[in-house]
This record gives C-alpha cells, structure tokens and sequence, in this order.
C-alpha cells in the first residue's frame, strides 16, 4: 500500500487525550509489503479504568498493574514509527494520544498519519457505515480480540488484504495517495488534536 507504514491501535482510559491514558498499544510496521515487525504492549495509565472501559476492552487495573508506563515504552514505539505512516482507523484519536502522551515526556511527535475510516469512505463511497464493526460485516472479518489493540490492528490488516484482493492493489494504493497529500487525512497544521 505505501512503502512503509505501521498499522496502530490503542486503548485508553477514556476518550480525552488531555485527561485519559492510553492502557495498550499495539503496531505492526510494514516496508515494501511485508510485515517486519509487530509490536503490543499493555501500559500502566496512572489512573484507574473506568468500569465502562473495562467491561469494552477486557483491561482491568490489575493487569496493568505491573506494567510499563507509557515513558518507558516510547523509544520503542517511535523506532517502529521512525519513517512510516502511520496507519490507524480514526487516525485522529490515536494520533492525539500518541502526541499528547509524548509531549508529556518532552517530545514532539511528528508522524504523517492515513486514517483506514477515510479510505474506507473514498473506497466505498455508497457504503453505510465505516466504522471498524461496519466494516467487520460487510466484509466478512471476525476477530476474537475486538477492543484489544493487536486484535483491532489485525482487523485493519485482513480489511486492507480484503480491499487488495476486491478492488486492486492501484486502486488501494491510489486512494491512500490521495489521502496523503490532502490535508483530510492529517491532522490540521498548528493545531494539536487535543484542542
């Protein structure tokens, strides 16, 4: 689809990237179509899940307990991101935790992100929905780990390999293009998306 980019997902405490944490991240780093690297870690927030949370994606307190914060799982994570797109479904809420989650640890993530809800969209125009359960239906996908970042992240995988063997890798790779150099697919210039 592009030369390199890493398919993410994450999982928070809640949906402000100001106040909530990210509980799980997960990345599969793809170059020249094949995958080179995959990635998943649950992060200790901080803070408590909420009950809401915890029934959605399965993460209690106590498996978070031990594990790492987000300051020590970074440098990992930006050397997956180190030169690719990153590729995720509604780009701009894993995109404002990633980069609120860094500044927090002085760094200022800088990374050209293609949210999949908008291919889907360019991709199948007259479709009626584009979430990832919508697109879990109408293309025949399962997966035993929804709300999970890996499950979810191996979701985006089969759906790009089913829009591949549907449409064609050109028409693929023409619309993400498209998307990459419009401005829909990034997030607005001298805005954070926290704002």
């Amino acid at each position: 689809m592009l030369p390199c980019y890493v398919l993410l997902d994450l999982e928070t405490t809640g949906s402000n990237p100001l106040h909530d944490r990210i509980t799980e991240v997960a990345a599969v780093r793809f170059e020249g179509g094949r995958e080179v690297a995959r990635w998943s870690r649950l992060v200790q927030p901080g803070q408590p899940i909420p009950a809401f949370i915890r029934r959605l994606t399965g993460i209690t307190d106590a498996m978070v307990a031990g594990a790492p914060s987000f300051a020590a799982v970074l440098p990992e994570l930006l050397g997956l991101l180190d030169g690719a797109v990153l590729v995720a479904h509604n780009a701009r809420f894993d995109h404002s935790f990633l980069k609120n989650a860094a500044a927090r640890e002085g760094v200022d993530l800088r990374v050209k992100t293609l949210c999949t809800v908008r291919l889907s969209r360019r991709l199948y125009p007259s479709a009626p929905g584009h979430g990832l359960d919508a697109i879990m239906r109408r293309h025949g996908l399962q997966t035993l780990a929804r709300h999970r970042a890996m499950g979810d992240v191996d979701v985006l995988r089969a759906w790009l390999d089913a829009v591949r063997s549907e449409l064609g890798v050109a028409r693929l790779e023409a619309a993400a293009g498209e998307l990459l150099r419009s401005s829909a697919s990034l997030p607005r210039p001298g805005v954070t998306l926290a704002d």
